[in-house]
C-alpha cells in the first residue's frame, strides 16, 4: 500500500467537508477526477468521524478494502453526516462547529488466541482497532476508542455490547477477533 502524503491527508479531509457541505446546500458534487495520487486510488478501508465540541456526532466506515480510498471517504462522509442511526442528520447550522476526522485502515488480520488472557495479552491499546464477531453479530472499535476505554476488559465488554452480545462474550469460545491499525488525521 502506498503511503499517504500530507497533501493526500489534507485533500481527503477537504473532500469529506466538501461533499457534506454540497449535500447540505444542495449544490453539484465536487469533481475528484483530477486527483492522481496512487495512494488515493488504492482500495482501502476507512472511517469518517464527525465531532462537535469533542463529542462524537457521527461515525461510519468500511472495514474491508472494497473501494478506492477517495470513494470510501466520500461515501462515508455522507453516511456519517446523514445516515448514522445514533444521530439526527447533520444540519447546515452545525457545519461550522463540526470537525472531521478520517481513519485509513490496514487490512484486518485474525488473532489466534488460546483463552481470554491470551487475547488480552495480544491487544495493543491505542494501536489496534478491534473487530469482534460471533455468528452474524459483529462490531468494531477504532484504535481511538482506547482513549475512552483504556482498560482491555472494559474495552472488550463494551465491544461485546456494541455487537449485541453479552458483555462477557469475549470470554466465550467461538468468538472471533481481528485487529487492524489506522492512520488517523483530522482538520
Amino acid at each position: 500500500m502506498a503511503a499517504l502524503t500530507e497533501s493526500d491527508r489534507t485533500y481527503l479531509v477537504k473532500l469529506a467537508r466538501s461533499v457534506i457541505e454540497t449535500a447540505l446546500k444542495k449544490r453539484e458534487k465536487p469533481n475528484t477526477a483530477d486527483t492522481h495520487s496512487p495512494a488515493l486510488r488504492e482500495k482501502r478501508g476507512c472511517f469518517v468521524s464527525l465531532h462537535q465540541h469533542g463529542n462524537l456526532r457521527g461515525c461510519i466506515g468500511t472495514i474491508e478494502p472494497e473501494q478506492a480510498l477517495l470513494d470510501g471517504v466520500e461515501a462515508n462522509a455522507l453516511n456519517a453526516a446523514f445516515r448514522d442511526p445514533r444521530f439526527a442528520p447533520l444540519e447546515v447550522k452545525e457545519l461550522t462547529t463540526t470537525d472531521i476526522e478520517i481513519s485509513v485502515l490496514t487490512v484486518p488480520r485474525k488473532l489466534a488466541f488460546k483463552d481470554p488472557e491470551d487475547l488480552k495479552a495480544q491487544l495493543k491499546p491505542g494501536v489496534h482497532g478491534v473487530i469482534l464477531s460471533k455468528g452474524w453479530q459483529r462490531a468494531t472499535f477504532l484504535p481511538q476508542v482506547w482513549e475512552q476505554l483504556p482498560d482491555k476488559e472494559m474495552f472488550l465488554k463494551h465491544l461485546c455490547q456494541k455487537a449485541g452480545l453479552g458483555s462477557n462474550c469475549w470470554k466465550d469460545t467461538g468468538i472471533e477477533v481481528e485487529v487492524y491499525e489506522a492512520e488517523v488525521f483530522s482538520e
